[in-house]
């Protein structure tokens, strides 16, 4: 491959979403049959629909890049969305031992944040959680549906892990109808994150909302509301099990979620991401897991369908 892509051919306008085989071999310079062998070895982003293959021209100008780069952004592993301690501890972990050889980052958003990050390309990955492990099958899909680029992407598994509410050391409750009818102070999640979202269905189930809670400060992630509560700046925070044990404080259960990956189908296969599911499982994150508690890693590694 060399030179620039072609100009549009003739009839074909600049800014077509998608190109037909025709149109994507002058795009690239290709012949069909050259073409349809990177398509249907999936070396090259396509899709089949109606019989015949279509072609981002989006997902065409990346793998370009990436081909000009030599491939050095299959090298790079951008992580967004859900904060969990488990996965920032693997992403510490791993990223010494990669070296020079490549890139993986982790920076906590959200939920909701997370996947406009994945839609508009600026991340390879989103983790995400949204509602009980019950409703998980149905409500992770319809998550990602929102988003027009979910065709692109699959939904790999990394843990189940208990959902609930944080709280400061030696604060003795039994239930959130106490923690939001009496002035206890709340580390609020933000909108659109997914233990905020866990919290509202709890409240809900009880006749209760979250503007019932005494809200003190608002987290952006979880590990910053376990550090709110345990700097004694709030008394209790929407989270996981494992977020109050990575900070030695106190928890109350509300159930069982399902942590996911968001992710282009692509990525599934690279190297640099089946070795970060390798190193989440490996006994130092196992034990690590088994310290913190609220985790079942038995389902990890497991790739779902969107339908």
């Amino acid at each position: 491959m060399s030179g620039l892509p072609a100009p549009p051919a003739p009839g074909e306008e600049a800014g077509t979403a998608c190109l037909n085989a025709r149109q994507a071999a002058t795009y690239l310079q290709l012949n069909e049959k050259k073409l349809y062998e990177l398509a249907n070895s999936r070396e090259l982003p396509a899709a089949r629909v109606g019989g015949k293959w279509l072609f981002p021209r989006a997902l065409l100008d990346e793998w370009l890049l990436e081909q000009a780069h030599g491939g050095a952004l299959t090298d790079r592993l951008l992580i967004t969305g859900s904060d969990d301690p488990l996965l920032a501890a693997t992403v510490a972990a791993l990223a010494p031992e990669l070296a020079g050889e490549a890139f993986v980052a982790y920076s906590p958003t959200g939920t909701l944040a997370g996947l406009e990050l994945l839609a508009r390309r600026r991340a390879n990955a989103c983790a995400l959680h949204w509602g009980s492990d019950a409703h998980s099958a149905s409500q992770h899909p319809m998550l990602l549906r929102r988003f027009a680029m979910h065709r692109h992407w699959t939904l790999v598994r990394l843990a189940r892990r208990e959902q609930g509410v944080i709280l400061r050391a030696g604060l003795e409750v039994v239930g959130i109808e106490t923690l939001a009818a009496f002035d206890y102070r709340w580390a609020m999640r933000q909108a659109g994150a997914g233990s905020r979202h866990f919290l509202e269905s709890a409240l809900a189930d009880r006749g209760l909302r979250p503007e019932d809670c005494s809200v003190t400060a608002i987290a952006h992630t979880e590990r910053e509301a376990a550090g709110l509560v345990a700097r004694g700046e709030a008394d209790c925070a929407p989270g996981t099990r494992a977020a109050a044990g990575e900070f030695g404080l106190d928890f109350l259960p509300l159930g069982w979620e399902a942590f996911d990956l968001a992710l282009p189908r692509e990525v599934v296969f690279r190297k640099l991401f089946q070795r970060l599911l390798q190193a989440y499982g490996a006994a130092p994150m196992a034990a690590l897991a088994e310290r913190f508690g609220g985790y079942d890693l038995s389902p990890l590694g497991r790739v779902l369908a969107l339908d």
